[in-house]
């Protein structure tokens, strides 16, 4: 039997073909856009993720037997809001973990509903990525498309929806909405009427290891594969690398760079961090895990052939944003000869800029900023 693997990522999809052994046999990876209409918006089209689905599978399945495949299950990027109208059709791009427009609702969530009621309905704050201040932004900003939402789901439940017809997504996944009454696996009531939705709204919940249902025929057709294939409902893509990791049960740990980076701790009891600095979070192996979060680490940005000059572009799109302070202004600086990290705060007072020796050339010059 073979199984298919979808990491829905932000600026490509990876396809992952193994056995049940759990050898890879092969992989497969689609790249799609990414829209920035406004400096700190960070959006995408989920048709796009459909597309690289129907398109990427087939190409996996090049000199493989299809009707071995049994099972599919997709993990992914967090947070990002996907919603529905009454006809199942995507109302607005979805609006991504990196998008920096909902200051003003963090700001009203974690000082005006206070960190501390946030915590107790969801283990957690309101951070700018998270999906609760999206919706809050959607109400305030785009009346009229709001009022149309029927159904609000992640990034990879769109795709499981398209494959199924299920409106699901797992535990670990919807912990990041803000939406979630993590310690008790259960929409949070307060929230969801704090934010405007009902409970018909939102997905089903799931297990990631659970199966939602199998392909639709029209799906199964497109790629090839047998309507019996179960689709699984899958995990956010931290708590899914920590299972591929080996790290679950109880004080296991792993870290992970990326677009984003993360230390991953997992735990059999659900426990919050006192000072709300760590997410708190269902894991995918059915238990909890604390995790902290940097928006920008290891993005890979290739150099242009005989470009000398780095460009950092994910510096710029929202993601190296202090996540509570989305809009807070900063400055890329190149520092005179002689400067010392230990010694100097970034970017001038209370180290409000980003400092990077050597970012606007080949190396550190005059004391410049650009």
């Amino acid at each position: 039997m073979y199984f298919i693997g979808l990491d829905l990522g932000t600026s490509a999809l990876k396809l992952l073909l193994m056995d049940e052994g759990g050898r890879i046999l092969n992989i497969v990876t689609k790249e799609y856009p990414l829209e920035f209409p406004q400096p700190g918006w960070s959006q995408q089209s989920p048709d796009d993720w459909l597309r690289a689905v129907l398109s990427g599978v087939p190409e996996l399945l090049q000199g493989f037997d299809a009707a071995q495949v049994a099972g599919i299950a997709a993990g992914g990027q967090m947070h990002g809001l996907v919603v529905l109208d009454e006809h199942d059709k995507v109302i607005r791009p979805a609006i991504l973990w990196n998008d920096g427009r909902t200051q003003t609702q963090v700001e009203y969530l974690n000082g005006t509903v206070g960190k501390e009621t946030l915590s107790e309905r969801t283990a957690n704050i309101a951070f700018a990525g998270f999906t609760a201040p999206k919706l809050l932004w959607m109400r305030e900003n785009e009346p009229e498309l709001f009022a149309r939402i029927r159904k609000i789901m992640l990034p990879k439940d769109y795709i499981n929806y398209r494959l199924t017809g299920v409106h699901c997504t797992d535990y670990s996944d919807a912990s990041g909405m803000l939406l979630l009454d993590v310690k008790n696996k259960r929409w949070s009531k307060e929230m969801l009427e704090l934010c405007g939705v009902r409970q018909d709204q939102m997905p089903a919940l799931y297990e990631s290891w659970q199966t939602v249902g199998t392909l639709l025929p029209g799906m199964a057709a497109a790629m090839g594969l047998s309507s019996h294939v179960k689709v699984c409902a899958g995990a956010g893509d931290n708590a899914a690398a920590a299972v591929g990791c080996g790290v679950v049960g109880d004080g296991g740990c792993n870290i992970s760079l990326g677009t984003s980076g993360t230390v991953f701790i997992t735990s059999k009891q659900f426990r919050v961090d006192s000072q709300n600095a760590l997410h708190s979070f269902d894991h995918a192996d059915g238990g909890y895990h604390l995790m902290g979060c940097i928006l920008s680490a290891a993005p890979h940005h290739p150099r242009p052939p005989g470009q000398k000059r780095c460009v950092f572009p994910s510096l710029f799109n929202g993601g190296a944003q202090p996540p509570q302070r989305p809009r807070r202004p900063g400055r890329i600086c190149r520092p005179a000869d002689g400067f010392h990290p230990r010694r100097h705060d970034a970017g001038g007072a209370g180290g409000r800029g980003l400092c990077h020796p050597g970012l606007c050339g080949d190396r550190p010059g005059a004391g410049d900023c650009h």
